[in-house]
């Protein structure tokens, strides 16, 4: 006996049809799409029962309108916020094992190691904390996604 299609077919969750209208509404916010189109697309989405009928909704946008949601006000500041934090975190750090060093007496510079890898932590968050967004999206409306969830790493490119 043949499976129905139906019954392969996953059904979405509230928080992912959210997950789509927020890039529907910052690609409208962006002008990609104009009111009419976006507010047909909203209403696709709200109205979707299945994953793969949210697909279809961001395909013709850049990177799946990954762009235009990291490109949103909300997001750029959140991503100012978490790289202050982190600086912070890396100067408290830095402090503390530089006093250490102070007190051990100690010859070498040996909070050099730790610092360098927490620098280059920083600077990779600095580099890449706009694209962080991208993992907040179902991974099935994610550029190369091809199949369960379960044997796809999520990645970009993949």
């Amino acid at each position: 006996m043949q499976p129905n299609d139906t019954t392969r077919r996953m059904r979405t969750s509230d928080q992912e049809r959210e997950q789509v209208a927020e890039i529907l509404r910052a690609a409208m916010a962006e002008g990609r799409l104009d009111l009419t189109e976006g507010e047909q697309r909203l209403a696709a989405c709200y109205a979707a029962t299945y994953r793969d009928e949210l697909t279809p909704l961001t395909a013709d946008l850049p990177g799946n309108g990954l762009w235009a949601l990291a490109e949103s006000p909300a997001v750029k500041k959140a991503t100012r916020r978490g790289l202050r934090r982190h600086v912070n975190i890396v100067v408290s750090v830095a402090m503390i094992l530089t006093g250490l060093w102070i007190i051990s007496g100690a010859q070498f510079f040996w909070p050099a190691i730790p610092l360098a890898f927490l620098v280059m932590g920083l600077i990779r968050h600095a580099r890449w904390g706009r694209y962080a967004y991208a993992h907040r999206i179902a991974p099935w409306n994610a550029p190369g996604y091809s199949g369960h969830p379960r044997f796809h790493s999520g990645h970009r490119g993949c």
